[in-house]
């Protein structure tokens, strides 16, 4: 699964799946687990059915179809927010998986 269609077009992997979905969001949105199985699943569907080498599919998801602006994000050195204290990312953590553990 890619993000980076020109690269993955370069590296010529024998299948892939593409979404045009911000780098390292392959899988969609965090903490949206429905869209993120599906995702999954369309993609595992593609490389099964994929025959020819070098193929990549384009599945037709939206990263967000009324804002396509993180499309021009520099995501350069320094667009990225400081890391937190170890405290609040802890207690994030923890809120995480007991929203998730039910």
């Amino acid at each position: 699964m890619t993000s980076a269609l020109d690269i993955t077009q370069s590296v010529k992997p024998p299948r892939a799946v593409f979404l045009n979905f911000p780098l390292g969001h392959q899988t969609g949105r965090p903490d949206d687990p429905g869209i993120q199985r599906q995702i999954v699943r369309d993609a595992m569907r593609a490389f099964e059915s994929i025959s020819t080498p070098g193929e990549i599919v384009r599945l037709p998801y939206l990263w967000d179809p009324n804002d396509r602006a993180w499309e021009t994000q520099d995501y350069t050195k320094g667009w990225m927010p400081g890391r937190p204290r170890r405290e609040d990312a802890d207690a994030a953590e923890a809120e995480r998986v007991a929203r998730y553990a039910k």
